[in-house]
């Protein structure tokens, strides 16, 4: 594969304790309003005029809410929630969590593409294997894990992976060169990279990874079909959520936001998923496991899907100018 040149959107990192609690912000019911003022975002300041504009696109949407208070800086944080136990959310996508962050796993007729691999080969030998066991599908099938950013928390597993199954692991150039310059823990060897825009094919169901750096410089996102019953829908997975601190990272991410935006109305994008609980997604895979013959809440729609990324648009536009300031 060609290489991807190298971003300039690097970020620092933050332990995976204030990342777990600042994903777990999104699961506390009615935050909102009071969690959108910072020491620099004062009644009528630029910041605080973005951070308006976004509780009101949020209004009393849980999921928007969620999004809200996750992007909402200076927040006090719970801590992380329990592992929910495996789910199928469409016929063909299983979601595999430790709680405080997830994996997505694409089923097809010709095996298994993993969307991100937890923490550690532990959580992939106690929470991968065994969970998609359960929802029927079978782990030696998984021929491609892809890692949506460099960070443990998503690429922990790979190895594991990749030394019991054969997998192939897939990143980012910039973000397989973080992983070369930090040398963290458990990362996978380095092996096939992703271009932007890249399609990812097995079974006839395909993928495609579009590179959104912010997070880290290499962040990718995906976006994919999905299907419940003779119901088609199309799925986007936002790569990384925690924005950057200096306003050129962030001027960064807030671009990859409006590109990405673009493609997801490009390709009617009405389904909305996230690695970690920032978007209300464990309350509502508990609510589809409750419900399994329900509307299904992970199907947003297209409008409400947009209004997603412009909840995240106006809280970027804010925070950077709270760097500013």
């Amino acid at each position: 594969m060609p290489r991807l040149p190298h971003n300039d959107g690097t970020t620092g990192h933050l332990s995976r304790r204030r990342f777990g609690r600042l994903a777990a912000l999104g699961l506390a019911a009615g935050a909102g309003p009071a969690l959108l003022a910072s020491p620099a975002a004062a009644a009528g300041t630029p910041a605080q005029v973005h951070y308006d504009r976004a509780r009101r696109l949020a209004g009393s949407d849980p999921v928007l809410r969620a999004l809200l208070a996750a992007l909402t800086p200076g927040s006090t944080l719970p801590p992380p929630p329990p592992a929910p136990k495996p789910l199928k959310i469409f016929d063909n996508l299983a979601f595999l969590s430790s709680g405080w962050v997830s994996a997505m796993a694409v089923l097809t007729d010709d095996g298994v593409v993993l969307i991100d691999a937890l923490t550690s080969p532990a959580e992939a030998e106690s929470i991968l294997v065994p969970g998609l066991r359960t929802l029927g599908a079978a782990p030696e099938t998984i021929k491609y894990v892809v890692i949506t950013h460099g960070h443990n928390d998503h690429f922990g597993g790979a190895q594991y992976l990749v030394d019991r199954y054969g997998a192939r692991v897939l990143m980012t150039p910039a973000d397989w060169d973080l992983l070369s310059r930090t040398r963290p823990a458990h990362a996978p060897a380095r092996d096939l990279e992703i271009t932007d825009g890249q399609q990812l094919t097995l079974g006839g169901t395909t993928i495609r990874l579009h590179c959104t750096p912010g997070h880290t410089s290499g962040t990718v996102s995906p976006i994919f079909p999905v299907q419940a019953g003779r119901k088609r829908h199309m799925a986007m997975l936002w790569g990384g959520m925690l924005p950057p601190a200096t306003p050129t990272e962030l001027r960064t991410y807030l671009a990859s936001v409006h590109s990405f935006r673009a493609r997801m109305r490009q390709a009617n994008v009405d389904v909305e998923l996230s690695n970690h609980p920032n978007d209300n997604g464990l309350q509502r895979a508990e609510q589809l496991r409750q419900r399994p013959d329900g509307a299904n809440p992970f199907v947003l729609g297209q409008p409400r899907a947009q209004r997603f990324m412009a909840v995240m648009d106006s809280m970027l536009r804010g925070r950077i100018a709270d760097a500013e300031a």
